[in-house]
């Protein structure tokens, strides 16, 4: 049975979709504003495992995360960068698709674009204020929470202990109270020249982030869908904002389950730039981890506890592949023998208990390291017996593929993939090859320690070098 931790409720519950064998699922995505750092990736990766399980378990998933393209690290840093703010948000897009693809992330249903839906974020803002529940002030408009008697249910915050210039909202205008929060904001000046703004019976305004989210998530799944995503950091204020807005316009529920992955650490501490520890994507594959080995750290802890990502941890990571790729390869050239009765119970045996274990692991709130360690429990206990057949050895990487359809891993393709390694390294190789040819043993070394920099270990053997992967 189906269960997942409903933020909030603060316990598991049995999952139950509003419409039978369909489930609907709004997923916070990127702000266009530069490479998403592996932090992100996370929460996305998170979601994708999510909705895998789901069409693993036989529901039809609509599914759709947004792209913030307009706010005010968008404005600014195209700015910054000389850019008009279209152009600049869509080459941060491109390159969200690009990491997408290269953690083999399924595509969601839709990807709407803030830009893309302004009208109907200011006829969301007309109902609100028509409601009483929103007001203006000096061309900006505020939802006034104090109007709405559930704020807060999600994140289970104190109200009182919110003051004057506590980060509850970002913007920096005028509002009634300090819990209230931005749902248009009157455009400056320099927006206004840049043409960032949009006509208002309020005057010339931009949408703030929270109304966003309401809006395209309604827009496309419905007033009230089932299941909501995104980091714990979005609780509060994002996620408590983006209720009272949506259901304050519908009179409704907005989301029967909040789903939220916790944070990802680096080497313990928190990610910053100041502290030098700040990753994308990008910079681990330039460092020599592969895409396979980054996503299979991201999965390889419970997404509600906070993982700690270390480079010794990702080498490990890639020592569990390697051992998936071994036992593949290995497997993969059983002969074609008739093997003994017992044999074949056994395996009957095995390959049940791996998708018993397998999916017992998932349905309880996505357990994906212990739905991973089905794998390697099938792993040792056929590698036990000593007379596995190759039609028996099929159905083994039948069930394989069968849970890598969850984990996203292609591990099945590990074997056809091998080493590709960079023309630079291969051209190391060749010239320490030279100096050993010629006994200038300490210049060699030296061209094994850059190899070594380049992420690729030399292994001597008889029948010649060898590199390997760090």
């Amino acid at each position: 049975m189906l269960r997942f931790y409903n933020t909030l409720s603060r316990k598991k519950e049995i999952f139950k979709p509003i419409k039978k064998g369909r489930v609907k699922i709004y997923s916070c995505g990127p702000t266009a504003y530069d490479f998403a750092h592996i932090g992100n990736f996370r929460a996305y990766v998170s979601a994708d495992i999510l909705r895998r399980y789901l069409e693993y378990k036989g529901y039809q998933v609509e599914h759709v995360m947004n792209i913030t393209d307009i706010d005010d690290k968008t404005i600014k840093n195209s700015k910054m960068a000389k850019m008009s703010l279209k152009d600049f948000t869509e080459k941060y897009t491109r390159e969200f698709f690009k990491d997408l693809e290269t953690l083999n992330i399924k595509k969601a249903s839709y990807y709407p674009k803030a830009t893309e839906n302004i009208k109907e974020m200011i006829k969301f803002t007309e109902v609100l204020e028509k409601k009483g529940y929103a007001y203006e002030r000096l061309h900006s408009v505020y939802f006034d929470i104090s109007k709405f008697k559930n704020y807060g249910k999600l994140s289970r915050i104190d109200l009182k202990k919110i003051k004057p210039g506590t980060r509850v909202d970002l913007d920096e205008y005028q509002k009634d109270a300090p819990g209230d929060f931005t749902l248009l904001k009157r455009s400056t000046l320099d927006e206004l020249k840049r043409g960032i703004f949009y006509q208002t019976k309020w005057g010339k305004v931009r949408p703030g982030w929270h109304l966003e989210c309401s809006v395209m998530s309604m827009k496309y799944l419905g007033k009230t869908f089932d299941i909501h995503t995104g980091g714990v950091d979005l609780i509060f204020p994002h996620h408590e904002n983006e209720i009272a807005q949506s259901e304050a316009h519908t009179g409704k529920k907005f989301v029967n389950f909040w789903l939220h992955n916790e944070h990802l650490l680096v080497e313990g501490k928190k990610m910053s730039k100041s502290l030098g520890n700040f990753y994308t994507l990008r910079d681990l594959l330039k460092m020599g981890y592969t895409r396979r080995a980054i996503r299979y750290f991201l999965i390889s802890s419970h997404y509600r506890q906070k993982t700690n990502l270390s480079f010794k941890t990702l080498k490990g990571t890639e020592k569990s592949i390697e051992r998936i790729k071994t036992f593949i390869e290995k497997i993969g050239q059983r002969p074609k023998i008739k093997i003994p009765p017992k044999n074949l119970k056994l395996i009957k045996n095995l390959i049940s208990k791996a998708q018993k274990d397998f999916e017992e692991a998932l349905d309880d709130d996505l357990n994906t390291p212990k739905a991973l360690s089905a794998i390697f429990n099938l792993m040792k206990e056929t590698n036990k017996i000593e007379e596995v057949d190759s039609k028996t050895a099929k159905q083994i990487l039948n069930l394989i593929n069968k849970f890598d359809s969850v984990f996203g891993l292609k591990l099945l393709e590990i074997k056809k993939e091998g080493i590709r390694i960079p023309e630079k390294v291969i051209k190391l190789l060749r010239e320490r090859e030279r100096y050993r040819g010629k006994n200038q043993w300490k210049l060699a070394d030296k061209i094994r320690e850059k190899i070594k920099e380049k992420g690729y270990l030399v292994e001597d053997t008889k029948a010649g070098p060898k590199l390997k992967k760090l």
